[in-house]
């Protein structure tokens, strides 16, 4: 660049890639990528909307813009994603958290009339840990385990734990879903893969390039996990403890089958902000 441009002049060419690139939302992602590579929250970025940008941090800034232009997710560029009331630093082994997945957390919450009880919570296929450190987080004498097939995602949720001050009630481990566990638990949570094998081709870039294949991946009809699940929990729960599972559009009814045929009792289905049933609640009698 001849000239340094001003903050204002960065952010509305940063709008323009990324809408001729066809993303979404190139407005709120500008913004976000520009706070992140000059190191300006939102406010400092307004009030300094005429001042120049040096040639170096213009060229950081550009440079992240265009990885979102080639459909990277902006939590994967920065590194961080906000979910439920805390931030969670993400890793390759992990899926991005998504807003849909909140519908667990408050299913979970709101089958407690008490949330100063001491439960004890396990969640299976933790990934970055936001399910059970987001259910920590608002439940002061609760304690938990997650547990992942990836030793990446476990020492991503492991380093969330301490990101967000939760290490102390919150322990993680590698392990093939709940196999050889002897605990019981008065929750327990997933968010398992459920997308149908031939269903990956035709998703959306930013989830089919960067989001671990093996935490999308469901088998042939979606539903392979929640068949080990259904095999699994009604022995990890307490008697009247509850499971939280996360569900596909559509796959609401065949989970709940499969956990009332594993002798578990339908204890409500949840639907997520767009109205999609995302939430399968079972109980143990």
């Amino acid at each position: 660049m001849s000239a340094p441009v001003t903050v204002r002049a960065l952010r509305r060419m940063a709008e323009e890639r990324l809408a001729a690139a066809g993303v979404d939302t190139p407005g709120l992602d500008a913004r976000l990528l520009l706070e992140h590579a000059l190191g300006l929250d939102r406010s400092a970025l307004l009030a300094r909307a005429d001042d120049p940008v040096a040639e170096d941090a213009a060229a950081r800034a550009l440079a992240l813009v265009d990885r979102r232009a080639g459909r990277e997710p902006v939590s994967r560029i920065i590194g961080e994603r906000g979910f439920w009331t805390l931030d969670f630093t993400l890793a390759p082994d992990t899926l991005d958290p998504r807003p849909d997945t909140e519908t667990v957390v408050e299913a979970v919450l709101n089958s407690l009339p008490d949330r100063n009880v001491p439960l004890r919570i396990l969640d299976l296929g933790t990934g970055s840990g936001c399910i059970l450190l987001a259910l920590l987080a608002e439940l002061p004498a609760a304690t938990g385990l997650g547990i992942d097939i990836s030793a990446g995602a476990v020492a991503a949720a492991t380093a969330n734990a301490a990101r967000n001050g939760l290490s102390a009630r919150a322990r993680f481990q590698t392990g093939c879903w709940a196999e050889g566990l002897a605990e019981r638990f008065d929750r327990v949570v997933s968010n398992p893969p459920y997308i149908p094998t031939a269903t990956i081709a035709g998703l959306e870039p930013e989830v089919r390039l960067h989001d671990p294949l093996r935490a999308l991946d469901g088998g042939a009809d979606g539903l392979d996990p929640y068949r080990i699940l259904a095999g699994q929990v009604p022995g990890l729960l307490v008697p009247g403890g509850l499971a939280a599972f996360e569900v596909g559009a559509g796959q609401d009814g065949d989970v709940a089958a499969l956990m009332t045929a594993a002798g578990l009792d339908l204890a409500g289905i949840h639907r997520d902000l767009g109205g999609v049933a995302r939430c399968v609640c079972v109980r143990k009698r």
